[in-house]
């Protein structure tokens, strides 16, 4: 939970999930909507691509990257939310 997504979540009732690069929207919609029994107006994918990462170690120079997720950005029907700790 980021600070944009919690911002979004308060002030325009939309939720950020980390989704399968494989998901469409049609599948990300029905599966909120399954698990959270909430009402989907609308769904927003981004690919949000990873960063490279590099360190010195003792075996010398290593670099890398982080690898790329899609994200999912639902905006649910007002008077609707989704508690996320309910289950804790």
């Amino acid at each position: 939970m980021t600070e944009k997504a919690s911002l979004l979540t308060e002030k325009l009732n939309r939720y950020a999930f980390k989704v399968d690069h494989r998901a469409n929207k049609i599948q990300i919609k029905s599966a909120v909507e399954a698990m959270f029994g909430v009402t989907v107006l609308a769904v927003n994918t981004a690919v949000v691509a990873g960063k490279a990462k590099s360190r010195y170690t003792k075996a010398g120079f290593v670099s890398g990257r982080a690898p790329k997720y899609k994200k999912a950005i639902i905006t649910i029907k007002d008077g609707e939310t989704i508690d996320f700790y309910s289950t804790i």
